[in-house]
């Protein structure tokens, strides 16, 4: 449906007075608007749209300079109408722009092959340096959360979750997630997103709230004197786990206070199952299961039914059939169940929940991208994330929410923690932009989203780390149809290889098989590139039979760093079979970079 001229206005007004603006196409589509383009090419899907899914409703179009249509605006008219004949669209040349460039209409409910048809006509003209959709941009800057520069876990390119990317499509708006934990501790930069939750610690000599089940999941601390968890353990302040937890996933965003929530527009509910020295699989199954949506004999009905359980706790040994049973009807009911790998440093097939069936067990990276020295592993390790790690320096932990208190609840405040329990909520975070995205998903399709969009772990880790580092920006857009992969088969080539600055071109290489006839129309490819100037870098896709497939060309104003993107190419007149290549070329001199990692997802 295209937008009406008021509405148009009004997002141009509001973009005009943001002071930053990040386009609402993938970066893809950023650099394919500065390509020159030749007769013949075919014409990517990004060249074709506004916004991701939005065929473009005007093209920019610059002529080469000396050209007559370059020049006059009677000329540019007249070549609109020409292209418009030879496709049967209604082009009609609008205005010149300040850089001399054409601004052309294509009329009305044009399809995106439509807008290809017409961008053909004018790629295919030798007088056309370059024709680019008119794009639809809107305001977007960095949160402006005071303590938001500290949270490397959401935006640095090298071990960063790759959040920020993804908030232009989806905020989490719409979804429960349900923390499992210690409770919620008061907190102003999380208080507007809390909704109703549960206390089912039954016994009160766990609870330490004086009661035992109710519906007041306020956590009252959970310190313990030395001896008292068990001979030989010492004495622990209170840790306001549950809060820390649920900051993470949804603190209160662009508030000019404290710290960002990865699903900031998602509400949280706090279900409290963790008091002094742990808590019983008795209540954690019970929890599950109202949390979920389900019934509990003595507790009412679930008015905040989550989509996503975030379990950042665990025991060791087998996961055991009652609470298996519970994590399956909870899944059944449409609940994604997220939970931590452990911090003992062994097999997570040691160690519950993280050993369940149809959980996303989360192993912890640090802030080089390698596994946390203390994270378990494993082949039933599903994803990686961000969880910190402090004995290299306080920062490297995971700010969020928290308490002074430490034994009862004090003045809030702000804490760095380290942990599987800390990369748990990022992926819960992430489950809950996913699905604000795309309702209708699975968890079982969220969890296929997450790992297939996934980036190789930009560090070491042995013994198993799952589909690698979960990268936010790249899963969002895959379920919301602007990018990624949202399923398919997918080959991978890791090994990292450097590139020569202003030298010559490098390639990698990755072998397709066990595949039947010609590549897809909408072949993904995904490339992970750091440079400090991309837009020196040219790639090119390279078919089994030698035929490149631009795409990205060099640029001198694309000043930004690295490439973290997924381009799709009209690849169906290649054989899929064969030897693909990624080739990649610095083409100016001063900056260097190296591709880290490529894919291919048929």
């Amino acid at each position: 449906m295209r937008t009406s001229p008021a509405l148009r206005r009004k997002l141009i007004s509001v973009a005009a007075t943001s002071a930053a603006l990040l386009t609402a196409a993938s970066t893809a589509s950023a650099v394919a608007a500065q390509e020159t383009v030749s007769q013949g090419s075919a014409v990517p899907a990004a060249q074709t749209e506004a916004a991701p899914g939005t065929p473009a409703e005007r093209l920019i179009v610059g002529y080469k300079s000396g050209t007559a249509e370059a020049r006059s605006n009677p000329a540019a008219e007249a070549d609109a109408a020409a292209k418009g004949e030879k496709t049967g669209e209604d082009v009609d040349f609008q205005r010149r722009l300040g850089t001399g460039a054409a601004l052309v209409d294509l009329g009305d409910d044009l399809t995106k092959a439509d807008v290809a048809d017409v961008v053909a006509q004018y790629r295919a003209d030798p007088q056309v340096a370059y024709v680019v959709p008119d794009r639809l941009n809107k305001p977007k800057a960095d949160p402006n959360d005071t303590e938001y520069t500290k949270q490397w876990d959401l935006f640095e390119t090298t071990a960063g979750m790759n959040v920020p990317g993804a908030w232009a499509t989806s905020t989490g708006t719409g979804v429960t997630v349900a923390v499992i934990d210690t409770g919620y501790v008061a907190h102003t930069d999380l208080a507007a997103n809390i909704v109703g939750g549960y206390d089912f610690i039954a016994d009160t000599a766990v609870s330490v709230d004086g009661d035992g089940r109710d519906s007041n999941p306020a956590d009252p601390g959970d310190y313990y004197a030395a001896n008292e968890c068990g001979s030989g353990v010492p004495a622990s302040n209170s840790s306001w786990h549950g809060t820390h937890v649920a900051g993470t996933i949804a603190a209160v965003t662009n508030n000019n206070k404290g710290v960002a929530g990865i699903a900031y527009g998602a509400k949280i509910s706090p279900v409290r199952v963790l008091g002094k020295c742990g808590g019983y699989d008795s209540d954690i199954i019970d929890a599950i299961t109202w949390a979920s949506g389900g019934t509990v004999s003595g507790v009412p009905a679930n008015s905040n039914v989550a989509k996503v359980i975030n379990m950042s706790l665990g025991g060791d040994g087998a996961c055991t059939s009652a609470t298996q049973s519970a994590i399956t009807a909870a899944v059944n009911r449409g609940t994604t169940v997220v939970v931590a790998a452990g911090n003992e440093s062994d097999n997570v097939a040691n160690h519950s929940p993280g050993n369940c069936n149809n959980v996303i067990s989360v192993a912890a990276t640090n802030r080089t991208g390698a596994k946390a020295s203390y994270s378990n592993y494993g082949s039933l390790v599903d994803i990686s994330a961000p969880g910190g790690q402090t004995s290299t320096g306080t920062a490297n932990g995971i700010l969020s929410t928290l308490n002074s208190g430490t034994k009862t609840p004090s003045s809030e405040s702000y804490a760095y923690y380290q942990g599987t329990s800390m990369a748990t909520p990022h992926i819960a975070g992430l489950v809950a932009l996913v699905k604000s995205a795309n309702s209708a998903l699975t968890p079982a399709q969220i969890e296929t989203a997450i790992k297939n969009n996934a980036r190789a772990l930009p560090g070491a880790c042995s013994g198993g780390c799952g589909a690698g580092l979960a990268d936010a920006a790249r899963t969002v857009q895959a379920v919301s149809g602007s990018g990624g992969s949202t399923g398919g088969t997918t080959f991978t080539n890791t090994t990292a290889v450097a590139i020569p600055d202003n030298g010559s071109a490098i390639e990698s290489s990755i072998a397709v098989s066990g595949r039947s006839g010609n590549a897809p129309t909408a072949l993904k490819v995904g490339v992970d590139i750091t440079h400090t100037y991309r837009g020196d870098l040219v790639i090119d896709l390279v078919a089994p039979d030698g035929t490149a497939y631009r795409l990205k060309a060099a640029s001198s104003s694309d000043s930004a760093d690295n490439v973290s993107t997924t381009y799709s190419v009209n690849a169906s007149g290649e054989t899929a079979n064969g030897t693909w290549k990624l080739r990649v070329q610095d083409t100016a001199a001063q900056d260097t970079g190296k591709l880290n990692s490529w894919q291919l997802t048929f």
